[in-house]
């Protein structure tokens, strides 16, 4: 009898691909080092090429890739670029140093450049921070290799012409006349494969006033570091500190900023009212509360979200000091994080709220209550916060449980139907890689967040391992499978596991605390042109954030 094998989908594989990623990566943090672009760093490359996630574009083709160049690029330091050596390191005292603290503008990591070869990337923020750099380095390297191969003409070290003259320009740092720039456009479009009018448009987003050539630079650089492992052996490697592999995975900063945000509730007398935690910016119960109060004439002469659209705006500073000044008179309390975790905190006591508000009823009874605002987790991260944030406070002798009445979360999606803006109403979380799904009562329902102008979708969602490993197939199974996905994030998993140890096994909060989640779409992977590579939301995203943060506050408040 002839046996009848089953054809694997795109899906699977990409299932698989992306197993083998985590395997690989939790592998080489184990071992504690390795070469990207060598042996070591095989596995990692051929899953990532075979993956071919929707935000990598083109990484599997020629050509270079130059909306996920800029992508990663915005999530890595500046100058990562120049360095063959790359250390992830654990919060180790670099900031003591006379080194520069490097913050990538899209990612919140403290990172150092040590010398002209060695970066120092400080992880601070659990796994899902090492897979995040470790896909994007691999995407970088791949890229790098790229234009290596466009440009090196032999073994002996001939380039190309348009490598010379680029090299030409960057090394003796050229000040350039317009004609000049658009000969040099016209080289790097021959060196990565792209058009005159992809070339100029990726220089104009990489441009700064410091350094308007960057993205000369950054080509250059990463040419050169390929060019060297071809031709002299210099290869590029990560490594893994030892103390970094001792602390992660043990909540060593997650603790520590529970009990920082603990010892100020025990301080100003709030750890036995009832205790309402958001997930969120540090900006949108911030203004839904305290704008219209805070700055009046403003507020008169911009109605509904238009008031927060010019708070939102970058030339709003003074009135968004003003908001901050009003709060903090009305029971605001800022802890800017000491820990490592890179997550903001506002305790707000809404027992000191000396005005009028739409949101709050005066005539609720009981405790008024205390609502904590922390700013978003990233990945595994969600649960180490949560799950120390949800447990007793020891004072001496003394334990102190928190009344914790509700838990909403907030963040950013993908979402797979519908657009930029849109909102998705959970009521599941499964999370991608393993049978594990957490089905619960959501709070806000799909009716709840209609008519704010925006789609409205609910379902369930899955919590991925890396939003930038995710591709079409694998995407388009989750959404016309029976799961029947609306979206993808990469903490709602983490916080419900959290929620659940500590209502219905450990016993440390209520077991009726109510949960809310509500995302609003940052992207569609499923669109051409509508992945997170294509920029983000703009002012778009100021409707559906203060929508869900009203209807939040309206629970909690009224």
């Amino acid at each position: 009898m002839t046996k009848v094998y089953k054809e694997r989908t795109r899906a699977q594989e990409s299932t698989n691909a992306i197993e083998r990623l985590y395997i690989s990566m939790r592998h080489l943090f184990s071992r504690g080092f390795y070469k990207p672009m060598g042996v070591s760093g095989e596995t990692l490359r051929k899953s990532l090429l075979l993956l071919r996630p929707e935000i990598y574009g083109s990484i599997a083709e020629e050509k270079s890739e130059l909306n996920g160049l800029t992508y990663i690029i915005e999530r890595l330091p500046e100058g990562i670029e120049e360095c063959q050596f790359i250390n992830l390191t654990a919060d180790e005292g670099y900031r003591n140093s006379h080194f520069k603290c490097i913050v990538p503008p899209k990612r919140r990591r403290n990172c150092y450049r040590i010398d002209k070869d060695q970066m120092n990337i400080e992880i601070t923020r659990g796994r899902s921070d090492i897979y995040d750099i470790l896909t994007h380095l691999t995407f970088l390297f791949i890229e790098s290799h790229k234009i290596k191969d466009r440009v090196l003409l032999s073994d002996a070290g001939k380039t190309t012409r348009e490598w010379s003259n680029l090299e030409d320009v960057v090394v003796n740092n050229m000040t350039l006349s317009d004609k000049e720039k658009d000969v040099l456009m016209v080289h790097l479009g021959s060196i990565l494969g792209r058009t005159y009018d992809e070339v100029y448009q990726s220089y104009n987003t990489f441009s700064t006033e410091e350094n308007p050539h960057r993205f000369f630079h950054l080509i250059y650089w990463l040419g050169k570091l390929a060019i060297n492992e071809e031709l002299h052996d210099k290869k590029r490697s990560i490594r893994f500190s030892s103390v970094l592999s001792e602390e992660i995975g043990r909540h060593y900063h997650g603790e520590r900023w529970a009990n920082d945000i603990k010892e100020v509730l025990l301080k100003e007398g709030l750890i036995e009212r009832p205790i309402h935690i958001i997930s969120a910016n540090m900006h949108s119960v911030l203004n839904s509360i305290y704008a219209k109060n805070a700055i009046p004439n403003e507020a008169n002469t911009n109605v509904g979200f238009s008031l927060f659209e010019l708070l939102s705006n970058s030339d709003s500073k003074p009135l968004q000091t003003a908001v901050k000044n009003f709060a903090s008179e009305n029971g605001l309390i800022y802890l800017k994080d000491k820990s490592g975790t890179n997550i903001n905190v506002q305790v707000i006591d809404t027992a000191k709220i000396s005005f009028d508000s739409d949101l709050i009823s005066k005539d609720k009874g009981g405790e008024k209550p205390v609502i904590i605002v922390m700013d978003y987790a990233f990945g595994e991260q969600a649960y180490e916060t949560m799950d120390e944030l949800l447990k007793p406070y020891k004072d001496g002798t003394n334990t102190h449980l928190l009344n914790v009445e509700s838990v909403s979360i907030m963040g950013k999606a993908g979402i797979l139907e519908g657009g930029k803006g849109d909102i998705m109403i959970p009521s599941a979380h499964v999370f991608e890689g393993t049978a594990d799904n957490y089905p619960f009562k959501n709070e806000l329902t799909k009716e709840d967040l209609e008519g704010f102008g925006v789609e409205v979708f609910d379902g369930s969602m899955v919590t991925v391992l890396g939003t930038s490993l995710q591709n079409k197939d694998l995407l388009k199974f989750f959404h016309d499978s029976t799961w029947k996905v609306i979206g993808l994030e990469m903490e709602g998993a983490h916080y419900q596991k959290a929620i659940q140890s500590a209502s219905r096994i450990r016993e440390t909060i209520g077991e009726n605390v109510k949960v809310r989640y509500a995302y609003y779409a940052s992207d569609n992977p499923l669109e051409t042109g509508a992945t997170l590579a294509s920029g983000g939301l703009g002012m778009s995203g100021v409707t559906p954030t203060y929508a869900i943060t009203q209807r939040i506050l309206e629970q909690i408040l009224k």
